[in-house]
C-alpha cells in the first residue's frame, strides 16, 4: 500500500470523509469504529464507502451516547486493516475534506499508521472555511452549518454516523468552496 500504488484520482475529484471513534483522542487508545466517505467529481457524487470496524477496542459511554454504535454492532464487521486497505484504494491521491478535519485526520493518520503505512493526501476542513465564510453564525457544528444553508436536516439523515455526515459535510464543502 505505498502511495505509488493508490487508486489514479481525477484532477477533480475530492473525497469527503467522516469517522465515528471509540473515544476522543488517540493518545488514550481510541480507534475508528465506523468510516463514511463521498467522492465527488464535479460537485457530483460518483462513488461511496461505508463500513463499521471491528477495531476488538472498547466504546466509551461518551462516545457510545453520540453515535449509538454498540460493541454487539460490530461483531463480525471488517477488521481495521481490510477496512483500511480497501479506503486507501478507494482515496487514491484525492484531496480530503471533513467536518472538523483534525480530528478525522488524527484518527484515519492512526489507522493507517497502526498497518505501517502513510497517508500523502491534503486535507481540507469545512470547520475553517465555515468559519472564514459564515463569522456570524453562532457556532459551526455541522448541523448549524448545514441547516443554514439548505434548511432543515432531512428527516431521512441519521446523524453522527459516518456516511450520513460525510453526505452533510459534502454539501457543505461544495457551497462553500464555490461562493
Amino acid at each position: 500500500m505505498s502511495n505509488q500504488q493508490a487508486a489514479f484520482s481525477p484532477p477533480n475529484r475530492v473525497v469527503v470523509v467522516d469517522v465515528e471513534t471509540t473515544g476522543l483522542a488517540t493518545r488514550r487508545g481510541g480507534r475508528v469504529i465506523e468510516v463514511g466517505a463521498v467522492a465527488l467529481e464535479g460537485g457530483v457524487v460518483v462513488a461511496e464507502f461505508d463500513t463499521l470496524i471491528d477495531a476488538g477496542a472498547p466504546i466509551s459511554h461518551g462516545a457510545f451516547r453520540v453515535h449509538g454504535i454498540s460493541e454487539a454492532m460490530l461483531a463480525g464487521q471488517p477488521d481495521p486493516a481490510d477496512v483500511w486497505r480497501t479506503f486507501y484504494e478507494f482515496i487514491g491521491h484525492a484531496p480530503l475534506v471533513a467536518h472538523n478535519a483534525p480530528f478525522d485526520s488524527a484518527f484515519i493518520r492512526h489507522e493507517f499508521g497502526l498497518l505501517g503505512v502513510g497517508l500523502a493526501n491534503p486535507w481540507h476542513c469545512t470547520v475553517r472555511l465555515a468559519r472564514k465564510k459564515l463569522p456570524h453564525l453562532p457556532n459551526h457544528r455541522l448541523d448549524t452549518v448545514y441547516c443554514h444553508l439548505f434548511g432543515p436536516i432531512p428527516t431521512t439523515v441519521t446523524r453522527h454516523r459516518a456516511l450520513d455526515d460525510a453526505r452533510l459535510t459534502a454539501r457543505v464543502w461544495e457551497r462553500l468552496s464555490h461562493s
